[in-house]
């Protein structure tokens, strides 16, 4: 069931530590990229209880996973994507390429996933997606330093406007 965002506080609490990363790689994120984002909570004795989606015209960038004391980046990587990854693969870390290696594929792809828990693996992460997709949103950069902190529950309008104006 779709629900509203939660509340940064809130995820900043079942973080705990690994808050900055997720800060980090969801700030890296929708500063790049102009995405729907769908929040997804479930039970809260399901192993996917709370859940955040990028994605654009129905197909995800990235899911991220929030747990107690870290979260999961899923990222699918489809035929063209492992070919780019393929002629790159020396620039990832060896976490990256392990998990590549060890993925299975397919017939939609090698599902990568991984637990993060500081943010170690956040730039090859993003790195990963700019494999997947190219970054769409147009930012100057001497607008960067407006951005500020991408809190997790603002809206594409309001981030706009913080980048913008």
């Amino acid at each position: 069931m779709e629900r509203p965002t939660k509340p940064y506080e809130q995820v900043k609490a079942i973080l705990g530590d690994a808050a900055v990363a997720f800060e980090k790689l969801t700030g890296q994120i929708r500063f790049h990229y102009m995405l729907d984002e769908k929040w997804d909570e479930g039970k809260p004795t399901h192993k996917h209880y709370n859940n955040l989606y990028f994605r654009r015209s129905g197909k995800a960038l990235i899911t991220l996973s929030l747990r107690e004391g870290y979260f999961l980046a899923g990222v699918v990587l489809g035929k063209d994507e492992r070919a780019k990854f393929e002629s790159v693969r020396e620039s990832f870390c060896d976490t990256i390429c392990r998990e590549y290696d060890q993925a299975e594929t397919l017939h939609d792809g090698k599902w990568l996933g991984f637990h993060i828990d500081d943010d170690l693996l956040i730039d090859d992460i993003f790195c990963l997606l700019q494999l997947k997709r190219r970054p769409n949103r147009k930012i100057m950069p001497e607008n960067k330093e407006k951005c500020g902190r991408l809190d997790i529950g603002l809206s594409h309008e309001e981030i706009t406007e913080r980048l913008v104006g």
